[in-house]
């Protein structure tokens, strides 16, 4: 059976029971809400008012396991009707915060099938958008009618700009650091001297009487010009179990155009390849120009990557893929080792996205390892880290997941 997510203020109030009698008889009630009040839930707990409405919306989505097993009683379904389900997503958002809405939608989709009617506009404003409903509707793109399109490009545009709020600056002030220290020079102005590096090199003229370190020789880091000084390409699998991965990075890659510093390229592919940089100034149009779902060439993608590196001493590749590939894996690898060899510094991630890792092929995530790329999951809020230090050339900070 699979548990609700209850999380709701019931008829004890929000500051919760005051005694152990109240805190019984309120873990009582949430086990009721979570095993539904059939004959075996063994609570003997009757649900009235809120807490009723509250059951009524967790039944018509938890009533029934997904094989829906026969002799219970329950049955879970929300009608045919978008109407119906619209008033059914209105009753959660009632009863239930952001994060819980959210997991029920998902599960909504997931076990009563309705994809389809996410087509219609009525039910897309009904909606509470997050990643997870974007890749949802960005896999629907192709059979969505003109009517629901552009309510679909709003409900997406929010997201991405939510998205864009919450990783912009931090990602521009962090990778504007890594332009800055990418170019040290011997004889930096003060503003400039990195200083753990200058007295981890001049320990030896510490000075214990004064308790001092006599800088004799400064290292410092010079301010990065308003030319560009490294190159990005993002390769994103677009394969459909990438849909979150896929939402993230186009948010990156359009943070990242908007540096003068980098200049950045972004690569969708499933079994063939489609360049989107020039789509860059509009993330939203980037996310409607993929097509999530198909089969996955990562040697073909990587090809096209690696014809467009110039400067590969100046040069940051990502992955982003679940490395499940359709391809010929040992011409990947070979492409993969020739773009360390040139200097690009290579950087896979199986997964862009707070869910963690994915399932992914191991024997060709260890292969890369070997060749010095290993790959990982990465939080969008890591990714700026792992940029800076691509950028820097320093080992790359892996979770310790991993």
């Amino acid at each position: 059976m699979t548990a609700a997510p209850v999380e709701a203020t019931g008829s004890n109030g929000p500051t919760g029971p005051t005694d152990a009698a109240d805190a019984a008889d309120e873990r009582l009630r949430r086990w009721r809400l979570v095993l539904g009040g059939e004959e075996a839930d063994g609570t003997g707990c009757v649900l009235a008012g809120q807490d009723a409405a509250m059951d009524g919306a967790l039944t018509a989505l938890y009533g029934k396991d997904g094989k829906g097993r026969p002799g219970r009683d329950r049955s879970a379904g929300l009608g045919a009707s978008a109407p119906s389900v619209a008033r059914w997503l209105g009753d959660i958002r009632t009863y239930f915060p952001s994060s819980v809405v959210q997991v029920m939608q998902r599960d909504a989709i997931d076990r009563l099938g309705l994809s389809t009617l996410l087509l219609e506009p009525e039910m897309l404003e009904a909606v509470e958008a997050d990643v997870h409903l974007v890749g949802t509707l960005l896999s629907l793109n192709k059979a969505m009618p003109e009517t629901t399109k552009e309510t679909a490009r709003a409900v997406v545009r929010k997201v991405v700009e939510d998205l864009e709020k919450r990783l912009a600056s931090r990602t521009r002030a962090t990778l504007t650091g890594a332009l800055d220290r990418s170019t040290r020079i011997s004889r930096p102005r003060h503003h400039d001297i990195d200083w753990n590096r200058t007295i981890a090199a001049n320990l030896k003229h510490y000075l214990p009487e004064y308790r001092t370190i006599v800088p004799e020789r400064l290292i410092g880091y010079g301010r990065a010009s308003q030319s560009v000084k490294k190159e990005v390409v993002l390769c994103i699998d677009q394969s459909g179990s990438m849909a979150a991965s896929v939402v993230y990075a186009s948010v990156f890659g359009a943070v990242l155009a908007s540096m003068r510093s980098i200049a950045t390229r972004l690569v969708v592919f499933d079994t063939a390849v489609v360049d989107l940089t020039d789509q860059l100034d509009d993330p939203v149009d980037v996310l409607f120009g993929t097509q999530l779902g198909g089969g996955t060439d990562i040697n073909r993608a990587l090809a096209y990557c690696q014809s467009q590196i110039t400067r590969p001493a100046d040069t940051v590749v990502v992955l982003i893929s679940d490395l499940y590939e359709g391809g010929i894996r040992d011409e990947m690898l070979k492409r993969v080792a020739a773009m360390k060899a040139s200097g690009v510094q290579f950087v896979t991630l199986l997964a862009l996205s707070d869910e963690g890792a994915p399932a992914y092929d191991r024997e060709h995530a260890a292969a890369l390892a070997a060749l010095g790329a290993p790959a990982f999951a990465c939080t969008p809020d890591l990714f700026p880290e792992v940029m800076a230090a691509a950028i820097e050339k320093r080992p790359l900070p892996i979770p310790d997941t991993v």
